[in-house]
């Protein structure tokens, strides 16, 4: 399939010269290439579809990267890569080397920012503007695209706070209002929003109010006591018809000469151009993997269950035994697997919209009202609300079970997205119990006893992938599984999670070089159980493997308890590097980082090789 009109661009100063049939062609040749690309590749699908006009209008009015023009968040910017320049590369998208699936300040000056955590993007705005303004370059405009559902967030209002109170500082705000974020947009802003769009008490089933043509002429504003942007002290132009080009650059190049800060209002819609799309009630193809791109069928099926899907029948379940448990997402009920609660439970599940910190808190209140919330979020997300696991579920001491999905490597959605920092986070909070299944029946388990602890809060953890086969224990000793014995007591292996599986492969393989591994799943990782550290003790050498940041997490504790002890034998940790990766597949980063049988084994093999003969333990 060729793309004359999107090849022919050599960045986006050749869309000024281009007339408006040629950008109806180059809208239509972006929105085939990304169906193709993206179907091959995986990525989000969605919502760049539903960007193409607006994008190619802030590149034809304002002058990046001389202006600039920041994303909330990235994975709308897929329009905007190719406009600047990245289509050639486009077909090794989000894989190890090629483009990121968001936007990268390595790739090219156009990206400013490549934070993909929603809503920030209006206080990067506000200090971007504050520094033109102290450095003299106020001439250079800043542009923050965010959209409806992100605007839900917190961050979002209390930059808005600022950047309304502020007429010297001309951020313009393009409002990308498709009425979703993965999920419906919820809550008051969601009908206000709506309010905005219908002109009035009677809702209406389309984007502009009746009687308006967004193909002629700009609507107007509507009146101050009406308007939540103009009351908190912006201009307001809208809604405007995100499809539309001409409707789109006037109002931008409008709110652009306005020199004061400026809400522009545009309606889009997720998925356009692409019928499964379209019709994709759940997410409109938020995020794909795999698919056919002329049917939008996912091309692989079957195989065994996600960790998410194993959590999310295995919750509906207790649900169904314990009348106290609540469940609470922010704006992602599929992705973390609670949509199927909240359809058996609609009154016990509740959408707070993309507000961890909020989340958090008000699982407290929850808590404190004798339920049991359990509060199910992306472990990379988890930072967004530390204060209030903190200060506001642990002080309390308030029973909340924290289910952390996407933990360790991603893959492919890259360093914002790697939830490699949390077992760090979570180590640093007094009463917290961090529990990680080795496999889909320790995750039934361990969910079990989670929703049933009454004395403070609990967190699970797990991978994006699918669960492997049951690991059967071949001992218990307390909370702790022993998994691989061996007669000779060189060396403790422990295993975290997922990794209990090479770890078992790596004792058997050296079994076979003579060296004696026993391979111990903590099963509830932090605080570091006592039957671990005993069991330590006895060993010449301590190992810990473990897909976190080897700064703190489970080998740090492991390391100071045995130490505390009173044991001489050293811990090595194995785990993640403490830098930002790179995106990738989820085994080869794991592989980069020695976290496979054959890295494992390589490791204790060298730390055994420097130890004193006869150093620590009992023989």
């Amino acid at each position: 399939m060729r793309f004359p009109a999107l090849s022919a661009l050599a960045g986006p100063k050749d869309l000024r010269n281009l007339t408006h049939e040629e950008l109806l062609v180059l809208s239509g040749e972006i929105r085939a290439f990304l169906v193709k690309t993206v179907c091959a590749t995986g990525g989000h699908l969605g919502p760049n579809l539903g960007v193409v006009e607006l994008t190619i209008a802030l590149h034809r009015v304002f002058d990046s990267p001389q202006d600039t023009v920041l994303f909330d968040i990235g994975h709308q910017g897929y329009v905007h890569k190719l406009l600047t320049g990245r289509a050639e590369d486009f077909e090794r998208l989000r894989q190890a080397g090629g483009p990121s699936g968001y936007l990268s300040r390595a790739e090219s000056p156009h990206d400013v920012i490549e934070n993909s955590h929603a809503s920030t993007v209006l206080s990067y705005a506000d200090g971007l503007a504050k520094a033109r303004h102290l450095t003299g370059e106020s001439a250079r405009a800043v542009v923050a695209v965010v959209g409806d559902g992100a605007l839900t967030g917190g961050m979002c209002w209390e930059a808005l706070n600022n950047l309304g109170a502020a007429p010297d500082r001309p951020v313009v705000i393009v409002l990308n209002d498709n009425t979703r974020s993965y999920a419906p947009t919820i809550g008051a802003l969601a009908g206000h929003l709506q309010h905005l769009r219908s002109d009035g008490p009677d809702s209406i089933d389309g984007p502009l109010p009746p009687g308006r043509d967004p193909h002629t002429a700009l609507p107007g504003p509507l009146p101050v006591d009406r308007n939540l942007f103009r009351l908190l002290g912006f201009a307001y132009l809208g809604p405007v018809d995100g499809h539309h080009l001409p409707s789109l650059e006037e109002a931008l190049a409008m709110a652009r000469e306005l020199r004061r800060p400026v809400v522009v209002h545009t309606v889009t819609v997720k998925g356009r151009g692409y019928a499964p799309a379209e019709g994709d009630e759940a997410d409109c193809m938020h995020a794909v993997g795999n698919l056919d791109p002329a049917s939008g069928a996912p091309l692989t099926a079957g195989g065994p269950p996600s960790w998410t899907s194993v959590f999310a029948a295995e919750l509906c379940a207790l649900g169904e035994r314990y009348e106290d448990i609540v469940a609470i997402t922010a704006a992602m009920p599929g992705p973390t697997g609670l949509a199927r609660f909240g359809e058996r439970f609609p009154h016990r599940f509740f959408d707070v919209g993309i507000a961890e910190q909020h989340a958090v808190a008000s699982a407290a209140g929850l808590a404190l009202g004798g339920l049991h919330p359990v509060v199910a979020v992306y472990a990379t997300f988890l930072g967004r609300a530390f204060d209030q696991v903190l200060m506001d579920v642990a002080l309390h001491r308030l029973p909340v079970t924290f289910v952390l999905d996407r933990a360790g490597i991603t893959g492919p959605d890259g360093p914002s997205h790697h939830g490699m920092w949390d077992l760090t986070l979570l180590g640093a909070v007094p009463g917290m119990r961090v529990g990680v299944p080795r496999d889909a029946a320790q995750l039934r388990g361990l969910l079990a006893e989670a929703v049933a602890c009454t004395a403070g809060p609990t967190a699970l953890r797990f991978p994006k992938a699918s669960v492997t086969e049951d690991i059967p224990a071949l001992e218990r000793l307390g909370p702790v599984d022993v998994l691989h014995r061996a007669t000779k007591r060189d060396v403790l292996l422990v295993a975290v999670g997922p990794l209990a599986g090479p770890a078992v492969e790596a004792a058997a393989c050296l079994e076979g070089q003579g060296v004696g591994v026993t391979v111990a799943d903590p099963r509830w990782v932090l605080p570091v159980p006592p039957e671990l550290t005993r069991l330590a003790v006895r060993h010449r050498l301590v190992v810990t493997v473990e897909d976190n940041t080897r700064a703190g997490g489970v080998g740090t504790a492991v390391a100071r308890a045995v130490a505390e002890a009173g044991s001489p034998a050293p811990v090595r940790v194995l785990g993640l590097p403490g830098r930002f990766l790179a995106h990738g597949t989820r085994a080869g980063l794991l592989a980069a980082a020695g976290l496979t049988p054959q890295g494992i084994t390589h490791a204790i093999l060298h730390a055994r090789a420097s130890l004193p003969d006869g150093e620590g333990g009992q023989p």
